[in-house]
């Protein structure tokens, strides 16, 4: 009982008696699909200290983000809104959409807490902005204090490879958003994920006098797939196993589900295949790295039984499945995200229930004694921390852009609408027998009935999302 009264317990305390209320670590990575994790069962991947905080805390299995690609997604969680509702379905931060209202870290800021930011956390250009060390689409009323970690990115020294439309090997390694992998030279302090966990880690040596939201945004293992030569070893490419492939895969596919990246646009071979697997496992092992410094050093300085920690990504990424590439796709491997949550003092759990990047907002502010803002579109998970077998969801929502495809991912069912009235066509997938998503059942005549509901549903959670009151607040 104890447990379920802390927020109520937290909230009684003044704004003058800070010790009583927890710090937040949130820690963020850029394009991370939880399949690359050992604690969501990959055998390849090894990831260590990303495992060590789900033994600690509580690892959902379907947490969805509301938009998958690194700008909505990021304005979204941020702003406590779903992008129907800003608006913003791009590479900007939402700030106009949501006016004076708070962002979470802001709403942190507001109620007293040091905010800091650390390299990605509303959308940065990857590589552009690392390089350039630039601010991207931050938004600087949310933090006391800011920091961002330029890198070399594809410039680093080492032995690199251009994978993307590349199928005589003639092109040299190039920048923007292209398959490149490349076994750098020097050491992780070098890129700017080891510079961010360097940061990260002189915050929380320093004296705390008030408590603190520490947000570490990491930009691995998005492309470039870049990290230290060290990291590389462990994946040679011939080792590598391609996921699944079934022929025909695409002949029930929509056109507009067909993704923007595949084996066949990219030219990429099984060979150049397998070195993009490996490259991305290569900066998912750096990434974990970094997060493992971070962590010992929130431990070592005595800050770990007073602060809930955060890992999640903005989205998921295809590493061939289908034979899609990246992200966009309303697939599950683009849609779903890793998400752990540890707070001192709770059970380890493994919890079922659905649950979205948007939550995150609700939730925290929960646990922390701070208000739950009522105009906030997310959920409360705290209660699940309590008990991972309850449920506050009985489904996820995401999308891709404006009217590009919806997500309605149920218990049995997803469900893919492209267009806003399903004129670009739709899939639909029976999760318990079908959980790799490869035979779409929405045009056959005997489910009619279960796409016209997910249609109607999916209806419906438009019309909420965007009657909810985004206009000034009142004086």
């Amino acid at each position: 009982m104890k447990r379920l009264l802390l927020p109520v317990f937290l909230a009684c305390f003044s704004p003058l008696s800070w010790a009583a209320r927890p710090n937040v670590l949130f820690i963020i990575a850029d394009d991370l699909t939880a399949t690359a994790l050992s604690c969501y069962g990959n055998e390849v991947c090894q990831t260590p200290n990303i495992d060590r905080l789900a033994t600690r805390g509580t690892r959902f299995t379907r947490a969805y983000c509301q938009a998958t690609f690194c700008g909505p997604s990021r304005a979204s969680l941020m702003s406590g809104y779903y992008p129907h509702a800003t608006g913003v379905y791009g590479y900007v931060s939402g700030r106009a959409a949501i006016g004076d209202r708070e962002t979470w870290a802001q709403h942190f800021k507001n109620a007293g807490y040091h905010t800091t930011r650390i390299s990605k956390i509303f959308h940065m250009g990857v590589p552009g902005d690392i390089e350039k060390g630039s601010d991207g689409t931050d938004d600087p009323v949310s933090w006391t204090e800011r920091y961002n970690s330029p890198g070399p990115e594809w410039k680093a020294p080492g032995i690199g490879e251009t994978l993307e439309r590349n199928p005589d090997g003639k092109k040299p390694v190039m920048g923007g958003n292209t398959f490149v992998v490349v076994a750098a030279e020097g050491d992780d302090l070098v890129h700017s994920d080891g510079k961010t966990a360097a940061k990260a880690c002189e915050i929380l040596r320093r004296k705390q006098d008030s408590p603190f939201f520490l947000a570490v945004g990491f930009v691995r293992p998005h492309v470039p797939f870049v990290s230290p030569e060290k990291y590389h070893t462990a994946f040679p490419w011939e080792r590598i196993t391609l996921p699944e492939k079934v022929a025909g895969d695409w002949e029930d596919i929509p056109k507009a589900g067909i993704n923007y990246k595949t084996s066949l646009n990219m030219q990429m071979d099984e060979t150049r295949q397998k070195k993009a697997v490996a490259g991305y496992y290569a900066a998912v092992t750096y990434l974990d790295a970094q997060v493992g410094k971070v962590l010992s050093t929130l431990r070592e300085a005595g800050l770990e039984d007073n602060t809930i920690v955060i890992f999640t990504s903005d989205h998921g990424y295809h590493l061939g499945e289908h034979d899609f590439w990246a992200k966009v796709s309303c697939h599950d491997e683009s849609a779903a995200v890793p998400l752990i949550i540890a707070v001192p003092g709770k059970k380890p759990a493994v919890c079922h229930s659905f649950a979205e990047l948007i939550d995150l907002y609700p939730t925290l502010s929960s646990l922390c004694g701070l208000e739950v803002p009522a105009r906030l579109q997310g959920k409360n998970l705290a209660p699940l921390l309590d008990d991972p077998l309850l449920k506050v969801r009985d489904s996820a929502f995401t999308i891709n852009g404006k009217d590009n495809a919806f997500l309605l991912r149920e218990e049995k069912w997803a469900f893919i609408q492209y267009g806003e009235k399903a004129d670009k066509g739709m899939e639909l997938f029976d999760m318990e027998k079908d959980p790799h998503q490869f035979t779409n059942l929405a045009t056959r005549t005997d489910y009619a009935s279960i796409v016209a509901t997910c249609k109607a549903n999916i209806a419906a959670k438009l019309k909420e999302i965007r009657t909810n009151d985004l206009s000034p607040p009142q004086p």
